[in-house]
């Protein structure tokens, strides 16, 4: 359980590099060279000792620093030292809670053992890694540089190390997967028993080589396949004790993922890093959204005066915030709470969205049970729509 959100806060660190990118991929990241990741790291933690004066009021009321996610990219390809002053600047600098969940991503293939033991010993606490299938002839489709067997022994080597909290990312809908694969995946992966497993589709991102590959756009699974293959991952997961937590989220009782249900509940959070979003209260309490520049070389050259790094400020309305509350909320199996949005925004839920929440509910895609409003199993199928209609 979260406490309120008022109380903690959070911090996402962008790491941007890989060895190569995925042929699916439109996040912000490149192949580089060393001393480019030295610079980069070195700006990355000047930006994370500026911006802790942003925190100052937050922490004057007591909150704390909860959850540390650093993403990428391929944050692995770091070295042990680079992890390590990383974390370092964020525990000299910010409140870091003595319990914080401390997350990073890791890919396959970038793991060695003396790597795996400086992330662990840097007090990295869970471990994400991006398997995505555990068929090899997929993994070659996507443009990973791994084979499921790398993965075995890596994943290994990281419960050896000490990890006790690890997640694999899986993807389903890929080209050429069919049902009888992903269920393969999803016993496979459900049987290493790790402590959570996130179960994305594929989605297809303008710009990336697989939107415009004929071959592979002809290789995707048909819708029925596709809903299959969602269905599917519910039940066996569920038959080796996994629960459902948000729509593409299961864990192991007590492993749902702080720093994602912080997001989802409208915690603040920090992003450092290129390209890294915050959404954060401003010197009126009234809470904003920005991001870092996406040019590395603007961001090494400008860390040293940090607000400059910082572009696309926005100021979210009332509306805005309410909207973010329903559609972010709903996400989650546990709902929302119909208290809490007349507490926040001192209107009603019924008041503001009365006829959507009416229309739904007739449908059978909501459920409300006395404080709780929360998606249906069939108002998961059509989420996008539903949340698109909580839009003011």
């Amino acid at each position: 359980m979260r406490t309120d959100n008022l109380h903690t806060f959070e911090l996402y660190i962008h790491i941007p590099f890989c060895v190569r990118k995925c042929r699916y991929c439109d996040f912000l990241s490149f192949p580089t060279d060393p001393d480019i990741r030295l610079a980069y790291v070195e700006s990355l933690t000047e930006e994370i000792k500026r911006s802790a004066g942003l925190t100052d009021r937050l922490a004057q009321d007591g909150a704390v620093l909860d959850t540390v996610f650093i993403g990428g990219g391929t944050p692995s390809l770091l070295t042990g030292d680079q992890i390590q002053r990383i974390l370092k600047a964020v525990r000299d600098y910010y409140p870091l809670n003595k319990k914080a969940e401390i997350s990073m991503e890791a890919n396959p293939g970038t793991l060695t053992m003396d790597r795996l033991g400086a992330i662990y010993e840097a007090g990295v606490n869970r471990l994400s890694i991006g398997l995505q299938s555990t068929e090899d002839r997929l993994l070659r489709i996507l443009g990973r540089i791994h084979t499921f067997d790398t993965f075995l022994i890596q994943y290994r080597d990281a419960r050896n190390i000490g990890f006790s909290n690890i997640n694999i990312d899986l993807m389903s809908g890929l080209p050429g997967q069919r049902p009888e694969d992903w269920k393969r995946t999803l016993e496979t992966v459900g049987d290493l028993a790790p402590e959570h497993i996130s179960a994305y589709s594929l989605i297809l991102e303008e710009g990336t080589p697989f939107r415009d590959d004929p071959e592979i756009l002809a290789a995707l699974p048909d819708e029925e396949a596709d809903r299959e293959m969602y269905h599917m991952t519910r039940s066996v997961l569920a038959r080796r004790g996994y629960e459902r937590y948000e729509i593409s989220n299961y864990a192991g009782k007590g492993f749902a993922c702080r720093h994602n249900l912080g997001y989802w509940d409208g915690v603040p959070y920090l992003g450092c890093g290129i390209g890294a979003a915050s959404y954060w209260p401003d010197e009126n309490g009234k809470m904003a959204r920005f991001s870092n520049v996406s040019d590395i070389r603007d961001y090494i050259r400008k860390p040293f005066r940090s607000p400059d790094i910082r572009e696309d400020y926005q100021i979210l309305s009332t509306g805005d915030r309410m909207e973010e509350y329903m559609f972010l909320g709903l996400r989650k199996m546990s709902g929302i709470s119909i208290k809490r949005f007349a507490d926040l925004f001192g209107r009603g839920m019924e008041e503001v969205y009365g006829p959507v929440i009416d229309r739904y509910l007739k449908a059978g895609l909501l459920y409300k049970e006395e404080d709780c409003l929360r998606l249906t199993e069939a108002g998961i199928d059509v989420s996008n729509s539903i949340f698109c209609d909580f839009l003011l």
